[in-house]
């Protein structure tokens, strides 16, 4: 694991936990305490962690939501191999929306070069320019208010834009998959957006890793039976996996890469 994908680890761990220790950290990813205390230290500068006597606590309390690209950098080939699996899913001719988020950007790129003509519907300003040149797909992008950082567009125009189409496929991306409170997200506009386009298409796909599984953020988006496929590297015994397909969801296994040594 090297330190981009340690830190976003423990950026995770502050989150879901509210505190961590340097002591438990350094042990179980074994470093030094001295190379926790810099880990911590450089997610202080992000503004995502405040460092207290021993270790760190959450900034921002449940409603934090972490920067795109500490969510870009974490768990890239596990999101590479969840993207391709999705990208299987689609034929050729569809409108689909695509999500804003950095999974959904995952399934951009595992969609160039397969030559679906694909029409896409997409809030993301990421996933339009790498569709933008791909031959034979037409890409709809959202209007709106550009949210500094994510690079997504929110606001009632992204929401009246998504409405106005009739889509094959919404593939989302979303913060929490929980079996009672469904799908959750950490921005209230955003799961407006994330609504007008479970509403807009005829079937919802999302792509989540084990890590969003049986986690709730903020807002509500939509309850897990809404969802027609949900595609996750998480072991079948997991049980948000075993709450959607009693639920009438169909669960697509997309394992991760075997680990590499440390």
């Amino acid at each position: 694991m090297d330190v981009t994908e340690r830190r976003s680890t423990i950026e995770d761990r502050v989150i879901r936990n509210g505190e961590v220790q340097f002591a438990e950290l350094a042990q179980e990813f074994g470093v030094s305490e001295m190379t926790i205390r810099r880990d911590i230290e450089a997610l202080q500068t992000a503004g995502v962690v405040r460092r207290i006597a021993g270790g760190a606590i959450a900034v921002g309390g449940t409603a934090f939501e972490p920067s795109y690209g500490s969510r870009a950098g974490r768990a890239v080939d596990s999101k590479a191999h969840i993207a391709r699996a999705i990208a299987d899913l689609l034929s050729p001719g569809e409108t689909v929306i695509l999500d804003s988020g950095s999974t959904v950007a995952s399934v951009a790129r595992a969609l160039c070069g397969r030559g679906l003509g694909l029409t896409v519907v997409t809030p993301s300003l990421t996933v339009a320019a790498t569709l933008a040149d791909e031959p034979d797909t037409t890409v709809i992008l959202a209007g709106g208010v550009v949210r500094p950082g994510e690079l997504s567009v929110i606001g009632s125009e992204a929401e009246r834009v998504i409405a106005a189409y009739n889509c094959d496929t919404y593939v989302a991306g979303v913060a929490g998959v929980d079996a009672e409170r469904g799908l959750t997200e950490y921005h209230p506009q955003e799961a407006s957006v994330k609504r007008a386009a479970v509403a807009a298409a005829r079937r919802v796909v999302v792509g989540a890793d084990a890590a969003k599984l049986g986690r709730v953020h903020l807002v509500n988006i939509a309850p897990l039976a809404a969802v027609e496929v949900l595609v996750t590297d998480a072991e079948a015994s997991h049980p948000t996996v075993l709450e959607a397909q009693a639920a009438g969801t169909e669960v697509v296994f997309a394992p991760a890469p075997a680990s590499r040594p440390v």
